[in-house]
């Protein structure tokens, strides 16, 4: 028997018999007894989804009353939910080590290690952009400099061990490939786009520059790999049709790297000046046009792709699981890289495209959320796993 994917809860709608595999109700009471054991990294999702909010948020090209104090309610909340998740999965290595390994070792799963450094570091910017309305600047500061270090130094980590595991260790092959597999990669992006938030807040000269040149090797780094990768996605789905469909909204993860990238050669270009010498100062002012504009139009171009498949999916019996977070964090780089578009370009279009695409991540946000809400209630969405039929159903996968 192949085991399902690891975001998944079950939703088999088959008759088939099969006394050896646990029961809904048995994984249900395991899950209760401890639910901590198949708490995995994936978890991580739901604080980048609701961080980007708030970090989105902010930079509207409008001013809503109470705007403001909203984000900065959802990067609290962002906050408690990073802690409160630490302090689980710090229970889940410690209890349930058999599992975590089997979760580095699984590989659907061990891609979900990119989550963990991405939640530091969008927690961390967030609290630069909006916490410190409520905590203040210097220790708004001083808590993004612990989560930016943390987060990239975890994320580089991933970008490297989770390639390796995958050549030495894990067995895939091209049919295999999905979306899940850019998690790892994109983390460097991440720091990228957040990197250059600190620069001003680090002494003058070498410091600056240091870190602002770290932040654009990243971004190349993350770049590169994607760009080595996304062919093997896009070919999968060509020549392998649709994602089971369980997985279908893993198709938006694609679009984290692309809205991000955008969002970083936006704040390369307003960090640079003073901080790299000319005139390479301003080669970073002309990549938010010269790269943003071409980049933004594919990931509108892909996120129509992914929600026609999505909404197929959908007609077909698609149900919630926690794949569904993949539809708030990529959503919410591609707004923060249309602020910076609608910022440099002074096109009113780019206002209008950033409104839309933050309505669509409120709205997945809100979707996600109540539906996670239900499931950690319910014990359904820390239910162990169950293990699929030699032959699926169409309507078998794992969807927690």
């Amino acid at each position: 028997m192949a085991t399902a994917h690891p975001l998944t809860a079950t939703t088999d709608n088959t008759s088939h018999a099969n006394p050896s595999r646990p029961t809904r109700a048995n994984a249900e009471a395991e899950a209760k007894s401890s639910p901590f054991r198949h708490l995995g990294p994936n978890w991580y999702a739901p604080v980048m989804g609701t961080a980007i909010v708030a970090t989105a948020g902010a930079g509207l090209p409008f001013d809503v009353p109470g705007l403001r104090t909203f984000c900065a309610t959802v990067w609290a909340l962002s906050l408690t939910m990073l802690i409160a998740l630490l302090a689980a999965r710090t229970v889940h290595w410690t209890h349930h080590r058999d599992q975590a390994r089997a979760h580095l070792l699984d590989p659907s799963m061990a891609p979900f290690y990119g989550c963990l450094s991405m939640a530091l570091l969008a927690v961390g910017g967030g609290a630069l952009v909006v916490g410190r309305d409520w905590i203040g600047t210097r220790p708004a500061v001083a808590l993004d400099v612990v989560l930016f270090s943390t987060g990239t130094l975890i994320g580089l980590a991933a970008a490297v061990a989770v390639p390796y595991l995958m050549v030495v260790r894990h067995r895939v092959d091209p049919s295999q490939a999905t979306p899940v597999w850019l998690l790892p990669l994109v983390a460097p992006m991440v720091s990228a786009a957040l990197g250059p938030l600190l620069v001003p807040h680090l002494p003058a000269g070498q410091a600056r520059e240091t870190l602002l040149l770290a932040c654009v090797a990243m971004f190349g780094l993350s770049l590169l790999a994607t760009l080595v990768m996304l062919p093997m996605i896009f070919a999968r789905l060509v020549t392998g049709g649709p994602l089971p469909l369980a997985l279908t909204p893993t198709l938006f993860l694609v679009l984290g790297p692309l809205g991000q990238s955008t969002t970083a050669v936006d704040k390369f270009a307003v960090a640079a000046p003073g901080v790299v010498p000319a005139p390479y100062d301003q080669g970073f002012g002309i990549l938010p046009v010269l790269y943003g504009v071409p980049v933004m139009g594919f990931a509108l171009l892909w996120l129509a792709l992914a929600t026609a498949l999505v909404l197929r999916a959908r007609r077909r019996g698609m149900v919630f699981g926690m794949t569904w977070w993949a539809f708030t964090f990529p959503v919410g780089t591609c707004v923060t890289g249309a602020e910076g578009l609608a910022r440099h370009t002074g096109l009113v279009v780019y206002d209008g495209l950033t409104v839309a695409l933050y309505a669509l991540l409120l709205a997945a946000w809100a979707v996600a959320a109540v539906h996670t809400a239900r499931g950690l209630v319910s014990g359904r969405l820390l239910a162990a796993p169950r293990r699929a039929l030699a032959v699926p159903a169409p309507t078998t996968a794992r969807t927690t």
